[in-house]
This record gives C-alpha cells, sequence and structure tokens, in this order.
C-alpha cells in the first residue's frame, strides 16, 4: 500500500518505473533513520551527480508534493547518505492496516494473480516398496507448502505424488520374495520387511553377481505382464501405500493424483514415434537419443541399445500427459537439485518438440540435500531414517514437555502431535530451499528459538489475550483511527503484518517457502517483546481495544502462516 505509492512518487522523477522502484525499495538498518529506503546510487547515471546530492533533491521534491496532497502517505523524506529514507504517517497506517487485516481474515494476503492458471506440482514422489524416509521430508512439505501458497495466489492446483513404481529394482524385490519372502512376517511393518529383502538381495548379489541377471528376467517378466510378478507388483504397491498414507496423514498432506511411472508405460512409444517424426531422435551406439550438444548439454537418452526406457522417456510422456490431458498451464517439479541436468535437458526436448509452453512454464524447484548427523542415506544399503519414527518420537518428545509445563490441558495427545510434528516440517522449511540441511535430533526437536512450537506457541499466547479481552471481532469495523497505539514497537508490528502481501508475492515467484517461515519468526519476535514491555489487558477500554485489534491481526497473520507451511495452530498449549 504504502510501499506502492512511494513507488508512485519516485517514479514522476526517475528514469525508472514504478515497478523497478518497488523492487529496489529497503527497509533502513536503523529503525530512528526511517520507514522506508530508496538507494540512489543506481540514479547516479542519470543526474550526472554523487548519489547524497541525488538524495537531497528528490528528499525536497517529496516533501513539496507531500504538502500539497492530504491523502499522501508519506509524513517526510529525509537525505541519509546515498538513501532517500521515508517516515510514514503512523495513525493512518496502522489504522488502515489493522482494518483490512480484521476486514479480509484468512484472505489478507491473497490475491487474484493466478486466475485461471492451473499448476501441476510434483511433489514428495516415494518409492514403493522403499520407506518413506526423512529425506522425502524435502520434496514433500516444500510442495505442499508452495502448493498452499499458489492456492493463496488464486491459481488452481493440482498436487501430483509421482510414485516410483516402476523399474528394475521391482525385478530384484521380486526376485528375493521368491527366494527368501516366506522368511518374512508382512503383518508388521511390511514396508520395512520389503527394504530387508531389498538390502539383502544386494548384499547377496555382491557375493553372486548371478542373482542380478535373475533380478532383471524377473523385471522382464513383469513388463511382460506375468500374472505372478503383476500380483507381486501389486501388492508392493498396496502395502506401500497404506503404510504411507500413515506417514502423510501425521504430515497433513494430501494429493490430486498418484499417478507413479507405471501409469506412463503406454504413453513412452508415442513420445518416441513423435520424436521420430520431428526429426529429433537420432541413434548413438545402438541407443536413441536427442543430441542437445548444441545446447551446451550431454544427449538426452530416450531408449538405451538393449530397448529400455530411461527416465527423460518417461518424464517426457508425463509432461505431456500434465499439459494436454490434465489441462495444466504450469508444470513445477519439487526435486532434488542432483536432478538439475536431468530437467534441463527435458525441458529443451519438449521445447524442441514444438512446445513453446516448455520454455517458460516447466519450472524445477531444486532443493538441497538432506544428511542424517552429517551422513548421506543410502536405501540399497540400509542406511536409513524413517520418517514415521522421527515424527513419532517428535510427538513423544513434545507430549513431556506439555504434560510437565501444563499438566491439566484437556486434548494433550492433539496438541502434542501438532507440536511434535510441526517442529520437524518448521525445522526444514525455515532453511533456504538451495541449501543442504543436516538433520539432528537435538537441533530439530529443540522447542526454543527459531522453531515450529515457537510460533505456534505465540499464536495461542495471541488466542489466550484475545480470549481473556473477550475480543469481538465484529468490532474492528468502528475503528476509523488508532490512536492509542503510538509506541514504536506497535509500529514495527504493523509495519511487518503490512508487508505480508508482499512476502507472499516473493515466496510464490521463488518457490521457496522459506521466505514465509523466516517472516513469521520475525513476527513473533517483534510481537514477544510488545507482550514482554506492554500490558495490554490494562487500560482505559478504548485503549485495549486498540491493542487487541493489534493482537487480532498478529494472529491472523500467524495463523495464515502456519497454514500455508502445513502446521497446525492451536488455540492453547
Amino acid at each position: 500500500m504504502y510501499r506502492q505509492q512511494i513507488a508512485e512518487q519516485l517514479e514522476k522523477y526517475t528514469s525508472f518505473n514504478a515497478e523497478q522502484i518497488y523492487g529496489l525499495l529497503e527497509i533502513p538498518k536503523e529503525e530512528t533513520h526511517g520507514d522506508v529506503a530508496f538507494p540512489c546510487f543506481q540514479l547516479a547515471k542519470q543526474f550526472r551527480k554523487a548519489p547524497a546530492g541525488i538524495a537531497a533533491e528528490l528528499a525536497e521534491q517529496i516533501n513539496r508534493d507531500t504538502q500539497a496532497n492530504e491523502n499522501s502517505l508519506i509524513d517526510r523524506a529525509v537525505a541519509v547518505g546515498g538513501y532517500l529514507n521515508f517516515f510514514l504517517k503512523r495513525e493512518r497506517i496502522m489504522a488502515d492496516t489493522l482494518i483490512s487485516i480484521a476486514t479480509m481474515g484468512d484472505r489478507y494476503g491473497d490475491s487474484d494473480v493466478g486466475q485461471g492458471v492451473k499448476v501441476a506440482i510434483d511433489m514428495s514422489s516415494v518409492n514403493i516398496a522403499k520407506p518413506f524416509a526423512i529425506h522425502h521430508l524435502r520434496s514433500t512439505m516444500i510442495g505442499n507448502a508452495i502448493a498452499n501458497i499458489y492456492k493463496s495466489q488464486g491459481y488452481h492446483v493440482i498436487k501430483i505424488n509421482h510414485l516410483g513404481d516402476w523399474g528394475t529394482s521391482f525385478g530384484k524385490l521380486i526376485a528375493a520374495y521368491r527366494y527368501w519372502g516366506g522368511e518374512y512376517d508382512f503383518s508388521e511393518n511390511p514396508v520395512r520387511q520389503l527394504l530387508a529383502l531389498y538390502v539383502r538381495f544386494n548384499q547377496e548379489a555382491e557375493q553372486k553377481p548371478e542373482l542380478e541377471d535373475e533380478a532383471r528376467a524377473a523385471f522382464k517378466s513383469l513388463e511382460d505382464g506375468d500374472p505372478e510378478a503383476v500380483s507381486l507388483w501389486k501388492r508392493f504397491i498396496e502395502i506401500s501405500l497404506n503404510e504411507f498414507e500413515k506417514t502423510y496423514r501425521l504430515l497433513n498432506v494430501d494429493f490430486d493424483s498418484y499417478k507413479g511411472e507405471s501409469f506412463y508405460n503406454d504413453k513412452m512409444d508415442a513420445v518416441e514415434e513423435e520424436l521420430r517424426q520431428k526429426g529429433l531422435l537420432q541413434t548413438s551406439e545402438g541407443a536413441e537419443i536427442v543430441d542437445l550438444s548444441a545446447f551446451d548439454m550431454p544427449p538426452c537418452l530416450i531408449r538405451k541399445s538393449d530397448g529400455a526406457t530411461l527416465y527423460a522417456t518417461r518424464d517426457l510422456a508425463a509432461a505431456l500427459y500434465r499439459h494436454r490431458e490434465m489441462g495444466a498451464d504450469r508444470l513445477v517439479y519439487v526435486v532434488g537439485a542432483e536432478q538439475k541436468l536431468h530437467f534441463r535437458q527435458v525441458f529443451k526436448v519438449l521445447e524442441l518438440m514444438g512446445n513453446g509452453w516448455a520454455a517458460t512454464d516447466c519450472i524445477h524447484v531444486p532443493f538441497g540435500t538432506m544428511f542424517v548427523d552429517g551422513q548421506r542415506l543410502s536405501s540399497r544399503k540400509g542406511q536409513v531414517v524413517f520418517l514415521e519414527d522421527v515424527l513419532r518420537k517428535a510427538i513423544e518428545v513434545a507430549k513431556g514437555i506439555i504434560e510437565e509445563k501444563n499438566p491439566d490441558l484437556p486434548n494433550k495427545e492433539e496438541i502434542a502431535e501438532a507440536v511434535g510434528v510441526g517442529a520437524i516440517i518448521f525445522n526444514d522449511l525455515k532453511n533456504s530451499r538451495v541449501n543442504d540441511v543436516n538433520f539432528v535430533w537435538d537441533e530439530a526437536l529443540n522447542f526454543d528459538g527459531e522453531t515450529g512450537p515457537y510460533v505456534q506457541y505465540t499464536y495461542a499466547r495471541l488466542s489466550s489475550l484475545l480470549r481473556k479481552g473477550q475480543y469481538e471481532p465484529q468490532s474492528a469495523a468502528r475503528f476509523s483511527e488508532v490512536s492509542g497505539l503510538t509506541g514504536d514497537v506497535e509500529w514495527l508490528i504493523v509495519k511487518l503484518l503490512g508487508r505480508f502481501p508482499d512476502i507472499m508475492e516473493r515466496a510464490a515467484e521463488q518457490y521457496d517457502p522459506s521466505v514465509v517461515a523466516k517472516y513469521v519468526i520475525d513476527v513473533c519476535q517483534i510481537f514477544n517483546r510488545y507482550y514482554n514491555t506492554t500490558r495490554i489487558l490494562d487500560g482505559e477500554k478504548q485503549e485495549i481495544e486498540e491493542k487487541l485489534l493489534l493482537v487480532a491481526a498478529t494472529r491472523t497473520v500467524i495463523g495464515k502462516c502456519l497454514h500455508l507451511l502445513g502446521l497446525r495452530s492451536m488455540e492453547t498449549i
């Protein structure tokens, strides 16, 4: 609101347009230096003078305009070195911001920028017959948060769990099951039993390489539709999905589609034929490829010399299906950074096939690797930390803390689940998605500092204040000003709340939930600073009501952030 007005005001005097200026606006490092800052260094070429002189000249012009415009939200402009700093009209902006939040409620920060645009988000994509491990958390929760953010911006979102339900690993598992399946009890922890079988096969194959030939033969029988192989494969899928659903329930994540790799088995020949007809397919050493040397990339392998298709073939079929059959305008892939080249190749091949949308609307959202205590995980070697174990342990820790702090709480089980799971999710999402994450038990389950429980506790604290103050949301409409909110900390809170729509826009543009996570920590920290220095429920009736209006607005924004990140908000903890 006020940032837009500043940008439009500066547009009159510079060669930059309002959008460019808006993107350059900053928050001054020192609170006493102003509310918004514009760096004048980039104007040196236009004005042919030092940035400090430009700032002084612009301040004079802005102040002249401000005095002549009673509707201006700018109180005054001052030059601070090479920066043009703005002081805003506090009472006016505080009232406008707080009433806007009270009026819009949970819709505050939403927009319709994505109206009419359908976005398919490929996320989680766990492997059948392998455990839902801690490293799968990243794709699942980053993807879920991006989906929530995009929904709030008006997009029609389709969440796709592209299951790893095909490939040579199933040949290994079928062969292993035939050899040793009777030795395992699948009535309890069935996916872990399947993992044990898979690990055993790989260990045995190191001593008996001929087992690899049996695995290839078993997978060929599956491809050929052998009834026994197909029956085992379907059983592995059913077992896995039933177990995965328990973890998804804890994470509060659902999907619109579970179409996995096997779904595209009968769609790859058509892709290959289309590539051939368009003159893109070449033969190299018996393999079918698309040459991408003109784009500084190695060739994209479509079919190996033995006739087997590859991930690229399947992903081309999936992309075309999602665009043509599901009607998706934008395809987003929340997949680890190690797959960067793969997606560059797939997107380029789609583009060469004549799909212009692939150049702009196929997005790989990479994220860093998750390590556990500094170690990279491998299901082949059995080095796995089960996500469900992590979540259950977190819930137990949360329950212990709640028992100690608030033993009379009636719904301790529900709250412990929300807080424990929230701790694990937030521990991941507060990190910039491109960074590697080292999962350390003590840090993830720390309920102090920049954590999910800290945000949830702050939300509960705000809820308690509103209950004790008997706040009535409908009363907000009668405030035309908030003259009682005169403190600097109150002003900092309102300015931060006013930035929430910009935060939403930036998180969507960057496909990065950490933008929201870091923001909500800032909100909680500033509000708790206010809470610790202010007797919110003391004072005259009007003063208390205005403070509760501020509390309610802060609670709305924190609650919205929790929802976007996939955490549950609790009225009491």
